[in-house]
């Protein structure tokens, strides 16, 4: 696996989806790379660092680290263009904390933004950023 640091997202999830593409319009050095909770790299991913799969967040593997929910949403936000990464600054608040705020949009991102009945196939033009899909 290469040293770019990977989103883990839920495929069927329409924020999840907007997020991914929030990140790829303002992630300008091409850094990331994807793949849906659902496919099987995500899950080879996650049983390397001892986790099973939580449908209700983004994870986060940079630099060989694990992160979820709050914290990888800040680190991600980070390594983007603009204004972004000042966001990074919410990292003081304690974890439980932002979590909790985290949490609350994860239970309910269904109901107020959407889903679909199988993953989303991103653009061809960015699909050499997803772990997950064929390249042919």
């Amino acid at each position: 696996m290469s040293d770019n640091p990977v989103m883990l997202y839920d495929g069927v999830c329409d924020l999840c989806n907007r997020s991914v593409r929030f990140v790829l319009k303002r992630d300008k050095a091409h850094r990331f790379r994807f793949a849906s909770l659902q496919s099987k790299e995500a899950q080879a991913m996650l049983a390397a660092h001892g986790v099973t799969i939580e449908m209700d967040t983004i994870y986060l593997i940079m630099e060989g680290k694990l992160y979820d929910r709050s914290s990888a949403a800040l680190r991600i936000m980070a390594k983007l263009s603009a204004l972004w990464p000042v966001m990074v600054v919410f990292l003081i608040i304690p974890k439980p904390v932002r979590d909790w705020v985290y949490n609350k949009v994860g239970q309910n991102r269904y109901r107020f933004f959407g889903r679909t009945d199988s993953c989303q196939l991103p653009d061809k033009d960015v699909r050499q950023y997803f772990l997950d899909i064929d390249q042919d």
